[in-house]
């Protein structure tokens, strides 16, 4: 199964020789009317194929961008290897984004046509349309209402997946001969430093080493067997693109699509899936809920439950004492199954990534006796750089050493560099960038780590600003806080919201401003003293809510607080060259951001 991933000249290629081998086997599952259905291989080779052709009908060429916007379902994955196989670019933007994040990917893509799943997601896609003037096709995956536009020519699925399969099959055969590893398969957009989302162009060959690199895990550490994955993150994000979907297509898996968040613990029961890709949020609420579930069963299963993170723990530290074994015997006779059962019965491992885990989750999770496997990455290499291992053994304050195919060094300074065909080709029309980033064939991480003695890789800290949320989400904070100084109240702002579930501001008023306010509303001017007034907070607020208008649902300040005084360099809260000392203004104001998570 390796050899077939190491030879394989492209995405497209590997997946229908593994719809050729798995036939009229269940490929895609997603619920409608309430019931579990699945779409063979056979039958999704053939809906690529079809797709395929009649993107290439519509005038669309080799190297043309095609944007993907749509929630995770069975349509995705066509639509993604359909783009593929008539020689074009996938770009997969998030169904979260606003007007203007659109219009940025696709001013900056060049998108000559957009898939997109339903009315709601169309919406503001329409304006970025209209204003970038690019965009010839729509595609709507559902029956969308607006079917008719002076600015581009509108097609439904349902009709561009009929006709001849096995023509279509033979034109896609004969194309995809001529589309190499190394060529460009997705542009998938990530945050810089610098706010504007870059595009990284991820080529076929940087999947599948990807891909073959996780493969392995699974098949050496976990042996391969009627898998079936559970699609459950945006697979516009790199790590369920490559994990969640060209993995198991890979391996020769199934995936059911989860029906969101509220109902994913039912979705889990139902679908028995034995490999979830998940980010370290999703594992602290079900933490929280399996605590307060096993609280409510009395005081024997607490017992057991403090028992198993007991006998963990002394494991995790060599400390294994005579009476663990007993213990641990009862543990897994009566309260690991129960646990087990809450997610199917069937998980081989769940894999965390994204956002870096707190050790403590995952060694709940071990101890219950579900196997907790910490990756670390990001979108320039693919985006798995290293997982964790059982044959190597699980640490969980490390992310494991380095996948196949993987060269890793450090730098004198501590950043890890990474180099392999896992590393991007560099981002699209960003020349500058690319050239800052890839240095003689090296990635560099921004990431600040070493190995451990089992060759283990553990990161220390990060030389970049980047806010990684804990749902994995990147957030420029440039971005964020330059459009906050835009508004006439603010003068200068600090965001923060690394491991947090959202974003909060740290605020300097504009004084200028506040002696106005002052005056209009009969108030004596002292800066520190308005503060404390109501309506002053108000009058700022209604600042922070314009700029959250045109920010993405990650990036809204969701609470904020007051700074004691300006930024300045005599008080070491800027850099000479203005910049902000991120790090100062946190040391100083750490316990008043906490605040802005517990009110």
């Amino acid at each position: 199964m390796l050899q077939d991933i190491d030879n394989a000249q492209n995405l497209v290629a590997l997946f229908l020789n593994r719809a050729d081998e798995k036939g009229d086997a269940p490929f895609l599952g997603h619920k409608a009317g309430g019931q579990w259905v699945t779409q063979s291989w056979r039958s999704a080779a053939e809906h690529v194929c079809l797709l395929a052709e009649a993107l290439r009908a519509m005038g669309l060429s080799d190297g043309d961008r095609v944007a993907l916007v749509s929630e995770n379902r069975p349509e995705w994955c066509i639509a993604d290897l359909a783009i593929m196989a008539a020689g074009c670019i996938t770009v997969p933007t998030y169904t979260t984004n606003t007007r203007r994040d659109h219009a940025h990917i696709l001013d900056n893509s060049g998108a000559r046509a957009v898939v997109v799943s339903n009315e709601k997601l169309l919406t503001p896609l329409v304006g970025a349309i209209g204003q970038t003037g690019l965009v010839e096709h729509v595609i709507g995956i559902d029956n969308l209402k607006r079917q008719q536009s002076g600015s581009f020519e509108y097609h439904h699925w349902a009709a561009l997946v009929t006709g001849d399969a096995a023509a279509a099959r033979a034109a896609v055969d004969a194309r995809i001969k001529d589309i190499a590893r190394e060529d460009t398969a997705c542009l998938i957009y990530t945050s810089g430093t610098g706010g504007a989302p870059r595009g990284v162009m991820q080529h076929h060959g940087m999947i599948l080493c990807n891909v073959a690199g996780a493969a392995e895990v699974l098949i050496e550490d976990f042996g391969l067997k009627d898998e079936r994955f559970l699609s459950f993150l945006p697979l516009s994000h790199a790590y369920e693109h490559s994990g969640g979907q060209y993995l198991p297509i890979g391996v020769g898996a199934e995936i059911y699509y989860s029906e969101g968040l509220e109902k994913l613990a039912s979705n889990i029961e139902e679908t028995r899936p034995t490999i979830m890709v998940v980010v370290p949020r999703l594992f602290e609420v079900l933490r929280t809920r399996i605590m307060k579930q096993v609280e409510k069963q009395g005081k024997v299963a607490g017992f057991m439950m403090d028992a198993a993170l007991r006998i963990a723990g002394n494991s995790t530290e060599g400390k294994t004492r005579l009476i663990d074994k007993p213990l641990d015997f009862v543990v897994e006779r009566t309260l690991r199954p129960k646990i087990r059962a809450k997610f199917g019965g069937r998980i081989k491992a769940m894999v965390s990534g994204g956002a870096p885990l707190n050790p403590e989750v995952g060694n709940f999770f071990d101890a219950m006796g579900l196997t907790m496997l910490q990756g670390y990455g990001q979108t320039e290499a693919g985006p798995v750089i290293s997982c964790n291992r059982p044959k190597v053994g699980l640490k969980m304050d490390t992310v494991g050493p380095p996948l196949r195919g993987v060269e890793v060094r450090i730098a004198e300074d501590g950043e890890i560099l990474v180099r392999g065909e896992l590393v991007m080709h560099g981002y699209w029309r960003n020349d500058a960038e690319s050239a800052r980033t890839l240095k003689d064939g090296w990635l560099h991480t921004g990431d600040i780590g070493h190995f451990d003695h089992k060759g283990r890789i553990k990161i220390t800290d990060r030389k970049k600003d980047m806010i990684v949320n804990d749902k994995g989400d990147n957030i420029a904070p440039q971005k964020v806080e330059g459009m906050l100084t835009l508004q006439p109240e603010i003068a200068q702002a600090m965001v923060s919201g690394d491991k947090r579930p959202y974003v909060v501001g740290l605020i300097v008023p504009d004084a200028e401003w506040a002696v106005e306010w002052a005056r209009a509303n009969g108030e004596k001017f002292d800066l520190k003293g308005l503060q404390d007034l109501p309506a002053f907070k108000n009058a700022v607020r209604a600042a922070v809510d314009r700029t959250n208008a045109d920010l993405s649902v990650t990036e809204k300040v969701r609470q904020f607080a007051f700074a004691d005084e300006a930024f300045t360099i005599e008080n070491e809260e800027m850099t000479p060259s203005m910049k902000i000392r991120r790090h100062k203004i946190r040391e100083r104001y750490q316990e008043r951001i906490d605040g802005l998570y517990r009110g």
